[in-house]
């Protein structure tokens, strides 16, 4: 058959792919072209619509580089994401949730023993906190020696990655023989998604807002355990019910509590008043997958997306925008 109309083309597609090899890549790409062809009836896509939507992907393709992945952040800000992140890693009774590890991880941080400053080396100040508690089995048992890999952004709202200058507010902090961590930081604060791209116009063109509620990430490891990428969000944050890309889970907003005690203060070399944040991870028994903290140079976002390819991530979708 040589000629087609809007009532035949979506078969013939296809039909063209029969001969696929790979059964699952032929489940995708049908359904691909299903839905594809679907969307355009649906909305009855104009000439001027499609080629609009063709310079918007290829300019969301040369946004990229090595250390900026903005197809991802369409993803981010469409829901996709997240969509992923739920499909994939259902949380086990007990366990600290999953969600998404965001754009600003970077391999090289500074390895942390018990009671760290993560403060070090900061160019702005914050709000000091002391953050401690436990890594422990979903049974509530001390996980000894487990790793958590803490990175936040800085007072302002800015990643250090996203200036170019030396790691900020990030670190690999390893639990005690107890399961116990603990460090100084600052409060996080809440920060907006990059808005100079071809996202960042959509997100405008939709109306929708572009901020991200204040958190600290995490991802907390242990052998023999499953990794879970996290975060943990600050209660009371203005856009905890409106995060742009959807992340925020209920199980994983905490309370800050403020402590006026100057000897306290001076025990654990803050000023006085200070903050608190008591924080537990619970991990479960690891399936079958790799489950380490796998980390990348900054650069290297194309490695990270294709080992999330190949499987080798637990608990959270990888983003690297």
């Amino acid at each position: 058959m040589r000629q087609f109309n809007e009532d035949t083309l979506t078969a013939a597609v296809v039909a063209r792919l029969k001969d696929t090899k790979d059964k699952r890549f032929r489940e995708i790409m049908t359904a691909a072209v299903k839905h594809l062809h679907a969307f355009a009836r649906e909305v009855h896509l104009t000439e001027e619509e499609w080629f609009e939507g063709i310079k918007f992907m290829t300019a969301v393709g040369q946004k990229c580089d090595d250390k900026r992945q903005e197809v991802i952040l369409l993803s981010d800000v469409l829901g996709l994401s997240m969509m992923v992140v739920a499909l994939n890693h259902k949380t086990a009774a007990g366990a600290t949730e999953a969600t998404v590890l965001g754009p600003f991880f970077a391999h090289g941080a500074k390895e942390y023993e018990y009671g760290a400053d993560l403060r070090e080396g900061a160019t702005m100040k914050g709000e000091d906190v002391w953050v401690s508690g436990r890594v422990l089995s979903v049974d509530g048992k001390p996980i000894a020696n487990a790793h958590l890999d803490i990175w936040q952004a800085k007072a302002d709202g800015i990643y250090d990655l996203q200036t170019g200058g030396e790691f900020e507010l990030r670190g690999r902090v390893k639990a005690n023989a107890k399961g116990e961590y603990a460090f100084k930081s600052y409060k996080p604060k809440f920060y907006s998604i990059p808005m100079d791209g071809p996202v960042g116009d959509l997100v405008r063109a939709t109306g929708n807002h572009h901020m991200r509620p204040a958190h600290m990430h995490a991802i907390a490891s242990a052998p023999g355990y499953q990794q879970v990428i996290t975060h943990v969000f600050v209660d009371g944050d203005p856009y905890l019910d409106g995060d742009a890309v959807f992340a925020v889970k209920d199980s994983l907003v905490a309370k800050y509590r403020k402590v006026n005690d100057a000897a306290e203060a001076k025990k654990l070399g803050l000023p006085n008043p200070f903050l608190k944040l008591h924080w537990d991870f619970r991990l479960a028994p690891e399936t079958g997958l790799i489950t380490e903290t796998t980390s990348y140079p900054l650069g290297q976002a194309n490695q990270a997306l294709a080992d999330l390819r190949a499987g080798i991530f637990q608990g959270a979708a990888v983003l690297v925008p």
